[in-house]
């Protein structure tokens, strides 16, 4: 019941802010765009490693990232532009702030580190595939939303990760930025694999199903074919008795 009614006030939260967005008649493309300045800010902050802040203003650029859409659809500009542009700025704003990442651990600070590097850049190849792989499989199969670090589950993670950036280091709960790191680069590439299987298994099963369609073709057509020959036997019999 808490749950349900915390999630009931969000919605009246979020959906207030909307009317009050819409009612200034914005164009929900300058809002896409709006959040990704906001992503580029952030991946700047990450690179200099106020870590904390930049998890601020990560959370701030994604409000843009739901409030958008929403806009949109309140005051009904929804185009399928609309959902290729604000897919496309999604792309840069990931690919951005994971690179003020790496910028930060290729510095020459305490915090500099060859392996967090890697790791970061094996996160930032997944990420990327993660969204090719669903739009290229989506042009083979009918759905291919499966997996589990999809973008909105990468965002909240450095978010949270972000945010633990502060305060002592010997406390257990603060300082897990590496862990998330590890957690990106382990899981992105989880899902694409779990796409790809996701859409050889899809394939197959059609192609399976087409084959049995067209034997069941073949099969009613001999089947026709035979019942013509015996009807066409019977004309011949009857004709000649």
């Amino acid at each position: 019941m808490l749950g349900e009614q915390i999630g009931n006030v969000g919605t009246r939260a979020a959906d207030a802010i909307v009317r009050a967005i819409a009612s200034l008649r914005p164009n929900p493309n300058h809002l896409t765009f709006a959040g990704l300045l906001i992503n580029v800010a952030a991946g700047i902050i990450f690179g200099f490693g106020y870590f904390f802040v930049g998890g601020l203003v990560l959370l701030f650029a994604n409000i843009f990232d739901i409030l958008d859409g929403k806009v949109a659809r309140y005051t009904n500009r929804v185009t399928k532009f609309g959902a290729f542009f604000d897919s496309v700025m999604d792309r840069y704003s990931d690919i951005i702030v994971l690179l003020g990442i790496i910028i930060y651990y290729s510095r020459d600070t305490v915090d500099h580190s060859t392996l967090y590097v890697a790791l970061t850049g094996i996160g930032l190849v997944g990420s990327v595939l993660v969204s090719y792989t669903r739009a290229r499989a989506e042009n083979l199969i009918s759905g291919c939303k499966v997996g589990f670090l999809e973008r909105p589950e990468r965002v909240v993670l450095l978010i949270i990760g972000s945010l633990t950036e502060i305060g002592p280091q010997d406390n257990f709960f603060l300082h897990k930025m590496h862990a998330v790191i590890w957690v990106l680069a382990v899981l992105s590439h989880w899902t694409v694999v779990h796409r790809v299987y996701h859409t050889w298994r899809e394939l197959e099963r059609e192609a399976i199903e087409a084959k049995a369609k067209a034997q069941a073709q073949v099969a009613s057509l001999a089947q026709t074919k035979t019942e013509d020959s015996k009807s066409n036997l019977n004309d011949v019999a009857a004709f000649r008795a």
